[in-house]
């Protein structure tokens, strides 16, 4: 993985919009099955050469496919490559293993989160191809999934073939190739253990099987980003945790993931996480000056942490506490999902300066809050931001290098 050695490097964590070609298949993300047909696979290698393209053409050095493969699933793609989980009807009467990923605010917030507005993003409740308050109810309430038998990676397959797009769409190309992944907290954490004898047998298991695609991803000689939102959110799932409880469980997190880490190179690997995509008010997310050291102990090169959200953008001050060990890198979001306002280059290039200043300029690379391709308004604000990201880290770069 490269270090900015004498201009800021530019990424984004993750998803990207798709194509209509694509879409029309899966109804905008909503029909995930459509992503099985032959049809869908047949058009993935061209779509995944385009969105490269394009972010070649926007000055990203860092690329991925777009997140395609996933079919607006962040989490459902991976549910399909490991088997032992079970989808059974929800019991009513019994507790949930945890609460939601934004139980804090809800409790402070009950209107809003009545209204639907959290779920649907910046447009309102109404806004096309998002759920409306009615249908998140029934989506909660219909089923829960159990891990019900051995957990096993069945994906060799998939993987292949997300690699292979990937590796053809960037082949010639002076850029580094990424793939997201999710993690092993995200995939199983929230999920009830009926099979394993305790929980921390349960998670390593998980770890085990998002190990299998992490190996895969790395051989071929592409970065993985660990998409791990929960390193974050978890703090919200438990309102009656303090934050010596957070800390306990996030050591054995950070245990669970350097497991899934085993035998992947430590240069390969991305660090992903944020305090959850919704568009709510966030008071309650878990600041970071608690969690920055035990993040660090994570076996990655590279930490991509939300940054550009206005509850979490004055936390470049962290790292004047907490000091990124050498040889790391920091990839801080400086382009928000939770708003459409594109950003302005200069704003955009003074969050960098605010980091290299801090943890060194060699040390620093653009990204994103999160994957911005279904969390802002239209593709067109996508582009947009993207450019901007990659027009601040030349004027951040100028500023830092004096050229």
């Amino acid at each position: 993985m490269r270090h900015s050695t004498d201009r800021i490097l530019v990424s984004h964590a993750g998803n990207l919009p798709r194509p209509a070609y694509l879409d029309e298949l899966i109804d905008g993300g909503r029909a995930r099955e459509g992503s099985h047909r032959e049809e869908y696979k047949q058009r993935l290698p061209k779509a995944v050469k385009e969105i490269v393209d394009r972010q070649i053409e926007l000055g990203v050095d860092i690329v991925n496919d777009g997140e395609y493969a996933k079919a607006g699933s962040y989490g459902g793609y991976m549910q399909e490559r490991v088997v032992g989980f079970s989808s059974v009807p929800a019991d009513p009467n019994r507790k949930p293993k945890r609460g939601g990923t934004a139980e804090r605010d809800r409790l402070q917030f009950p209107g809003f989160y009545a209204s639907g507005l959290w779920f649907s993003g910046s447009g309102g409740p109404i806004r096309p191809g998002f759920a409306t308050p009615g249908e998140i109810r029934q989506v909660n309430t219909r089923e829960t999934r159990v891990c019900s038998g051995p957990l096993k990676y069945v994906g060799q397959e998939a993987v292949q073939a997300d690699i292979a797009n990937l590796k053809a769409a960037i082949e010639g190309k002076d850029v580094e190739g990424c793939i997201t992944a999710l993690g092993p907290l995200s995939l199983g954490a929230g999920v009830r253990n009926e099979h394993y004898p305790s929980e921390e047998d349960y998670m390593m298991a998980v770890a085990e099987a998002c190990r299998e695609e992490y190996r895969a991803i790395t051989a071929a000689g592409l970065i993985l980003q660990v998409d791990e939102p929960e390193f974050c959110t978890t703090w919200s799932f438990y309102p009656e945790w303090t934050v010596e409880d957070l800390r306990k469980y996030l050591g054995f997190a950070v245990d669970v993931l350097n497991h899934a880490l085993e035998g992947v190179p430590e240069e390969l690997v991305r660090f992903h996480t944020c305090w959850g995509s919704g568009h709510r008010p966030h008071v309650n997310d878990i600041e970071l000056k608690y969690i920055a050291d035990l993040m660090l102990k994570i076996k990655a090169q590279c930490y991509s942490v939300e940054a550009a959200n206005v509850r979490h953008e004055h936390e470049y001050h962290v790292w004047e506490e907490t000091k990124l060990p050498e040889g790391k890198i920091l990839m801080p979001g400086v382009i928000s999902h939770a708003t459409d306002l594109v950003e302005h280059p200069e704003l955009v290039a003074e969050r960098i300066v605010n980091y290299a200043e801090r943890v060194g300029r060699e040390n620093v690379q653009t990204g994103t809050d999160c994957g911005i391709g279904s969390r802002v308004g239209h593709e067109e604000v996508v582009w947009a931001k993207l450019q901007a990201m990659s027009e601040g880290a030349r004027i951040a770069s100028k500023k830092l290098w004096g050229r």
